[in-house]
C-alpha cells in the first residue's frame, strides 16, 4: 500500500523515543503555546507532535476511539443511574437558509394510494453548518494525506472511502460523555459568534463541574449556538462562529479525548490562525485520528445536566452503516 511520510517524525531514534508515549492511554504534556502565539507554522509543527500515526498499528482506521476500552464502556454504563435519555441531535432543517444551504429533502411517497402503509424519502447532504452529523476520518486530508498515512488519491474515489470510512464505527460509540457548558460558565445564554474557547475555559469548567476529562472520554462543548439562533435567527456560521481555538489541540491529545463534539463545527471562526481555516478539524481528524460530531443540539442536555447537577453521562451513538461514507447523520443519546 502506498503511504506518505509527510507528518511522520523523522529519524528512528526520535520515533523510538516517542513510541512509549504513543502507547500510553494519555500523552504527557505537549507544551501548548499561548493563544496569540499560534501560527500556521505552529499548526504545521503540531501535525507531527500531536500525531497518532502508527500508534495503534499501520493499518489502524479507528483512531482515538481505540482509547474507548471495554473497561471504559463498563464504567460509562454505570453512569446511567436516573434512567433519563436526552437526544443530542437537532431536528433536521428542511427549509433553506444561510446556515442550511443544503436542507434535508423530505418527500412523502404515494400518500393518496390505498392500503394501510405510508412511505417517504429522505435525501441528505449533511456536512456543513446545519445538520447534526459525525465526521469519519476520510472526511478531511492535508497535503494529500489522510490519518495514519493513507493517501487520499488511493483511498478516496468516486466510489467512496476505501479506508477510514464511517462503517468502521458500525458497532457504535459507547463511552463517558462530558458536557462543557461554556455559556453557563460565563453567565450568559450563549457565546457571540467568533468567540474563541481556550484551555483556561475548559479547565475552569472542570473545576465548576467537579470532574476531570480523562482518556477515552467523549467531550461535548456547548456554545449556545441554537439558543442564539432561536433569538436572532440564522447567520453565516461559515464566516463567524464560537468554538475551540487551535491552542486547545495539544490539551485534547494530552487528556486522551476519544471524540469531540459541539453545537457548531468545533472550530472558532475566524480561526485566529492566519492561513489555516479550521485547525481543530485538521489537527483532530488528520493528525490525531479523532472523529468529530458537528452541529449537535446541546440545549436539552445542558438543561438536564443542570437539573441533576452533573455533567457526565453515558453516551451512545450509532452512525449509519454505509460502506465508504465520509460521515453520517445520527442521533446521539446522553443517558443519565
Amino acid at each position: 500500500m502506498k503511504r506518505t511520510t509527510g507528518y511522520r517524525i523523522g529519524g528512528a531514534a526520535v520515533i523510538g523515543g516517542l513510541l512509549g508515549a504513543w502507547l500510553a492511554a494519555s500523552a504527557p504534556p505537549l507544551g501548548a503555546q499561548e493563544p496569540g502565539e499560534v501560527t500556521a507554522e505552529t499548526v504545521a509543527g503540531w501535525m507531527s507532535e500531536l500525531s497518532n500515526w502508527g500508534r495503534w498499528g499501520e493499518e489502524d482506521e479507528l483512531g482515538t476511539l481505540n482509547l474507548v476500552t471495554p473497561e471504559k464502556r463498563r464504567d460509562a454504563l454505570a453512569l446511567a443511574t436516573a434512567g433519563v435519555s436526552v437526544s443530542l441531535s437537532h431536528t433536521y432543517l428542511t427549509e433553506a437558509d444561510v446556515e442550511a444551504t443544503s436542507p434535508v429533502g423530505y418527500e412523502m411517497l404515494g400518500p393518496d394510494r390505498p392500503g394501510p402503509f405510508r412511505s417517504d424519502r429522505y435525501t441528505f447532504a449533511y456536512h456543513g453548518y446545519a445538520h447534526s452529523h459525525m465526521d469519519s476520518l476520510c472526511h478531511m486530508m492535508h497535503e494529500g494525506s489522510l490519518y495514519n498515512g493513507y493517501v487520499r488519491g488511493d483511498e478516496v474515489t468516486v466510489e467512496g472511502c476505501a479506508r477510514l470510512g464511517v462503517n468502521n464505527y458500525k458497532q457504535g460509540i459507547v463511552s463517558r460523555g462530558i458536557l462543557m457548558d461554556i455559556p453557563r460558565l460565563k453567565g450568559v445564554d450563549y457565546l457571540e459568534p467568533g468567540t474563541p474557547i481556550h484551555i483556561e475555559d475548559l479547565e475552569a469548567w472542570e473545576r465548576e463541574a467537579r470532574l476531570r476529562v480523562e482518556s477515552g472520554d467523549i467531550l461535548f462543548v456547548r456554545t449556545g449556538r441554537w439558543a442564539r439562533r432561536a433569538e436572532h435567527g440564522p447567520w453565516q456560521m461559515n464566516r463567524e462562529a464560537a468554538g475551540l481555538h487551535a491552542s486547545v489541540a495539544p490539551w485534547l491529545r494530552e487528556r486522551g479525548v476519544a471524540m469531540l463534539g459541539a453545537d457548531g463545527t468545533n472550530d472558532v471562526l475566524p480561526s485566529g490562525v492566519e492561513g489555516v481555516t479550521q485547525p481543530i478539524h485538521q489537527l483532530t481528524i488528520v493528525a490525531m485520528g479523532m472523529p468529530l460530531f458537528d452541529n449537535l443540539d446541546l440545549e436539552a442536555v445542558a438543561a438536564e445536566a443542570a437539573r441533576q447537577g452533573r455533567w457526565e453521562f453515558l453516551l451512545v451513538a450509532a452512525p449509519l452503516a454505509v460502506d465508504g461514507g465520509t460521515g453520517s447523520p445520527l442521533n446521539p443519546l446522553a443517558i443519565f
